[in-house]
């Protein structure tokens, strides 16, 4: 079996490696590529994930390149982990939006929009490339907002599927809270990407004991403070919100703690500074603890869990995915991208059925992911219209002067990457 990881120079990467390694009897590895165009970094951790698993006694091959179509040339599955532009852009993208009241991040809001529009045609040149050199390839995306992404490749027609580790690592984290095994946890997770819910908690399967009111009364104190809100906003919802809902909910209180310390980008930059002068020690052959810190955590179980469902033999596998919509969510076009628990082999992911979404969820999913929609337009066809468009229909925008603001600093900050602007 054969994988190819494109941005295989990630600080990421390793992690990924540690999975691969592992888990080999989830998935058998024989030939891994890591492929990305900065050849520095690239041989950096090319040469550690040689030793990571020969350390653990993985016979798997690694290959790294900067030709994109040798590398996926044979490939089974593709995975994609970009960030164009680098932290430098990423910074750019968590600090503009502040000047004009708003959340700077880069996956939602304006930063996020950003994000879009610099990778989605990158990533539908890559997967044209891959539908050429490996046409029955599976693309899992990690990449960065992965719903916008993921809706991008699907509606282009590829074989496709969306990954995020928010539901896997909250399943890791109830599981140690009740006392269980991860496998016996099963989680209603429904919404969007970086924007859902945990409707239940259930022990063992889709049809299993809930354990969501027992969890929250035990320990909500903890998993408030771990989301950094209120006990009484789980306590009003009575559902577990993803990290990400605190841009909502907390917004103005967000803004204010984003201006007075320094940018997750430039924490993450330091960090990454320091995880390659790691990674360049020839006795290292094992992940770092520091890469811990990195963000990612169970990155990689998801991704084997995943491509051992979609390349196995083994029967079907129950994952939270980004995949079509297709009246799981009656509210939304068949065509949006949703993330669910969905039943995974090699046909690809099937949603399963998920309860009623309140409407204090459901007028937020329709609201962002109509946003979705307009950004996936500007990023295929440029024009600032279509920018200030989907700025518009931001929740976290909303407003006609500000996102004329928005607009004109997204575009000055980006001209390199957006040919059109």
């Amino acid at each position: 079996m054969k994988l190819a990881v494109v941005g295989g120079g990630s600080t990421y990467t390793p992690e990924l490696i540690d999975g691969f390694a592992r888990l080999r009897d989830t998935l058998p590895v024989s030939e891994l590529v890591l492929i990305d165009p900065a050849a520095e970094r690239l041989e950096l951790i090319g040469g550690l994930a040689r030793r990571i698993l020969a350390r653990q006694g993985h016979p798997a091959r690694v290959s790294t390149t900067c030709d994109l179509d040798a590398g996926v040339a044979g490939a089974d599955a593709v995975l994609l982990q970009l960030r164009i532009g680098g932290q430098a852009a990423r910074l750019q993208d968590e600090t503009w939006p502040l000047e004009c009241g708003c959340v700077g991040q880069e996956t939602t809001g304006a930063g996020g929009l950003a994000k879009a529009l610099r990778t989605v045609p990158v990533v539908l040149d890559i997967a044209e490339r891959v539908r050429r050199a490996s046409p029955d390839a599976w693309i899992i995306d990690f990449t960065n907002p992965v719903g916008i992404v993921t809706r991008a490749l699907l509606q282009a027609g590829h074989k496709a599927v969306g990954l995020c580790n928010v539901a896997i690592g909250l399943q890791r984290k109830f599981a140690a809270l009740l006392g269980l095994a991860p496998a016996d946890i099963h989680l209603d997770h429904v919404g969007l990407n970086h924007l859902t819910w945990e409707l239940g908690v259930r022990r063992g399967g889709p049809d299993g004991e809930d354990l969501l009111a027992d969890l929250l009364a035990a320990h909500g104190e903890a998993i408030a403070a771990d989301l950094r809100l209120p006990r009484a906003v789980l306590d009003r919802l009575g559902v577990v919100p993803s990290y990400y809902l605190r841009y909502f909910y907390a917004h103005d209180q967000v803004v204010r703690e984003m201006g007075a310390k320094p940018s997750r980008a430039a924490e993450v930059a330091a960090m990454e500074r320091e995880l390659l002068a790691l990674y360049g020690d020839p006795a290292l052959d094992e992940k770092p603890a520091l890469l811990a810190k990195r963000g990612g955590a169970f990155y990689s179980e998801a991704a084997v869990d995943l491509a051992a469902a979609l390349l196995g033999d083994g029967g079907p596998a129950v994952q939270v995915v980004n995949t079509l919509n297709d009246g799981t969510l009656p509210f939304l076009p068949d065509d949006a991208v949703i993330e669910v628990q969905a039943r995974v082999d090699g046909s690809g992911p099937v949603p399963l059925p998920v309860p009623r979404l309140d409407p204090l969820y459901a007028g937020l999913v329709s609201h962002v992911s109509a946003y979705e929609d307009l950004a996936l337009d500007a990023a295929l066809r440029g024009g600032r219209e279509r920018v200030a468009k989907a700025l518009l229909a931001h929740p976290l925008v909303g407003r006609f002067d500000v996102a004329e603001g928005l607009t004109d600093r997204l575009l000055a900050h980006n001209k390199e990457y957006l040919p059109w602007a």
